[in-house]
């Protein structure tokens, strides 16, 4: 499912963007989940525990911008697309520190939101949508694998970090790690970068040569002889996403 994010403080020009969404959504026939909020504070609340692939910004909001909201989206997500809708065109040239898709102009033409959403919708990565079922102490648990920041081998069990906090504890297995995660190292967005450690590359906030430090302050460890092979898939997972936006 796609889901797409609106940010706008002024209640009529929020609903009306979301209302014109959801009838191009419906128009065609596309599975998608449309939110809004009317301040931008609780949009940057809420990616903290979940992730959007559009996002629709007025730019002049109360407290954050949406020049400051794009960017801070930017630093926990690369990937997502981000259309700004405004009447302040003179911002358009600072808008695209956040590479937008499209700079769109207050009051919104419905045929020119409609062109732009296809290109949107088109580069949406949907493949980290795809479950991961954890056998647990309590039964089994199923996690997006957009929500998993990590996973930590830890005596022949995973810990997973979570996006929201959290962290699951699978039960004890018998295959090594990386057999464990072969389904998630099948993704493009994760890299074993330790023996006993996998991570989300969509959640790193710093890469050095000895860790990556992902959102929320985790430290993860690159083992010493993995360094070089790990440096040159991160870079090539960075030029990778540069392209798809």
């Amino acid at each position: 499912m796609i889901r797409i994010a609106i940010c706008d403080d002024i209640p009529g020009d929020l609903q009306g963007l979301v209302s014109l969404t959801n009838q191009y959504l419906s128009t065609n026939g596309l599975d998608a989940e449309v939110t809004g909020f009317s301040h931008p504070d609780a949009l940057l609340t809420a990616i903290e525990a979940e992730s959007f692939h559009l996002y629709i910004l007025d730019i002049v909001m109360p407290m954050v911008s949406g020049l400051e909201l794009g960017k801070e989206i930017r630093r926990f997500d690369r990937e997502a697309q981000i259309i700004y809708a405004t009447t302040e065109p003179q911002f358009a040239l600072q808008a695209y520190a956040a590479s937008p898709i499209n700079y769109l102009i207050k009051p919104i033409d419905k045929q020119q939101l409609f062109d732009t959403l296809p290109l949107a919708l088109s580069k949406a990565d949907l493949a980290d949508e795809q479950p991961f079922t954890v056998k647990t102490a309590d039964g089994l648990r199923v996690i997006k694998l957009s929500n998993i920041s990590c996973c930590e081998y830890h005596r022949h069990a995973v810990i997973f970090s979570i996006m929201s906090g959290e962290e699951v504890y699978s039960r004890s297995f018998r295959e090594n790690f990386s057999e464990y995660c072969a389904p998630l190292l099948q993704n493009r967005h994760f890299l074993q970068c330790h023996t006993s450690f996998v991570i989300n590359m969509r959640r790193v906030e710093r890469f050095a040569k000895d860790s990556f430090t992902l959102y929320g302050g985790k430290l993860v460890p690159i083992a010493a002889k993995r360094y070089p092979a790990v440096r040159d898939a991160y870079m090539d997972y960075l030029t990778a996403k540069g392209g798809n936006r």
